[in-house]
């Protein structure tokens, strides 16, 4: 116990994030690289959406009915912060993603996206807010964008957010599920991608800038509900993780400007009937998926490894799967997909979001177990 206390305080001696206690372990798993070994990093939480990494080596985490929470290095929880505005916790609605401040160390500005209430309905919305210096509030909070339709209902409010290498704000957004076909009405945000600048300002090389009728912080449409989002970490280009209908998940690499097909290009097909929709799987001027699933795996969560533990992993992009709980590793050759491997099978835990911490080593939040979950290596 004294040597660990001698470690914690060099760490902050030099500034440098103090490591996170693990609660307890969780199991171990067979994978390609060798044994994983799941660890319990926090536990409590109420439907955890997605977690975000501090500076000074605490974590934030969304609970989807409307809660933000800091998690201690031990794996303590915070009380809920103040000053997070009101949301939409119906359904797949709530309090969603979060990010710091690529700036953090100087603006303490956290950005995070939900389903903002309106008097008809609802609409995916982000903004963004200052950690008091006590960590127990958040101060200025903006709404710096939101959809123009809210329209009522429970479902699809896509929302992953991502910081490009240039610092402008990448937002994945729904259809909304019943307003499919606006997902090609590049006058509509349903359905889209969108980059902004962190005030909420359109960053002028946006693809549709200038062009009458198109919305100039789109960034590509044709989206069903994207949920998994992350940058790659050799090229920083944009990828992206989508629900389909009964098939036709998708990892998209997503460019600008580009179509992503949906509802008239997918591989999914229709709940009740089993009916294709759409056209087909494939047209020349839509940009078609780097991998997709059928049967849905129902992905949300999307990172890329450049850890130290499992070298046989790095550059393999990581998608959780709701619908059969386990980890799914992809492995790539530049914007290829050449390869699958399903991890932590028995586990049980429904992966909401997947991240890299800044200690190289995966985190999961388990959004069923209400934890928060490390992978290392095992014996």
């Amino acid at each position: 116990m004294r040597q660990r206390w001698i470690q914690i305080a060099a760490c902050l001696a030099v500034l440098a994030p103090p490591p996170a206690w693990a609660l307890g372990p969780v199991g171990e798993y067979s994978s390609q690289a060798g044994i994983v070994r799941v660890v319990s990093v926090a536990e409590g939480l109420d439907t955890p959406w997605s977690l975000g990494f501090l500076p000074d080596g605490w974590m934030v985490v969304t609970e989807r009915p409307g809660r933000m929470r800091r998690i201690s290095p031990d794996g303590a929880l915070s009380p809920p912060l103040a000053g997070v505005p009101a949301v939409h916790a119906e359904g797949q609605g709530g309090l969603l993603d979060v990010v710091p401040s690529p700036k953090f160390a100087s603006d303490r500005l956290l950005y995070f996206s939900f389903a903002q209430p309106t008097a008809t309905g609802a609409r995916t919305a982000v903004a963004r807010g200052r950690l008091a210096a006590d960590g127990t509030r958040l101060e200025d909070v903006q709404v710096i964008f939101a959809q123009r339709e809210d329209p009522p209902g429970r479902h699809h409010f896509g929302s992953r957010l991502v910081f490009a290498r240039d610092g402008s704000l990448f937002i994945t957004l729904g259809e909304r599920n019943t307003h499919r076909t606006a997902a090609q009405d590049l006058d509509s945000h349903l359905g889209k991608v969108v980059r902004i600048l962190p005030d909420g300002g359109v960053p002028a090389d946006n693809p549709f800038v200038g062009r009458p009728n198109i919305r100039p912080e789109i960034w590509s449409y044709g989206h069903r509900n994207v949920q998994g989002a992350a940058l790659h970490p050799a090229t920083g280009a944009l990828w992206t993780g989508e629900h389909g209908p009964q098939g036709g998940d998708e990892l998209n690499l997503d460019l600008p400007g580009r179509n992503y097909g949906w509802p008239v290009i997918t591989f999914g097909r229709e709940y009740v009937t089993g009916f294709q929709i759409g056209e087909g799987t494939a047209r020349s001027d839509v940009e078609g998926p780097r991998h997709q699933w059928t049967p849905s795996i129902a992905p949300s969560g999307l990172a890329f490894y450049t850890g130290e533990d499992f070298p046989g992993w790095r550059g393999s992009a990581f998608v959780g799967s709701l619908k059969f709980r386990y980890l799914a590793r992809l492995s790539l050759r530049g914007s290829e997909v050449t390869g699958e491997e399903r991890l932590l099978v028995g586990l049980g835990a429904r992966l909401r979001d997947v991240r890299q911490g800044p200690d190289g080593r995966l985190y999961l939040v388990d959004e069923s177990g209400g934890r928060i979950l490390r992978l290392e290596r095992g014996n």
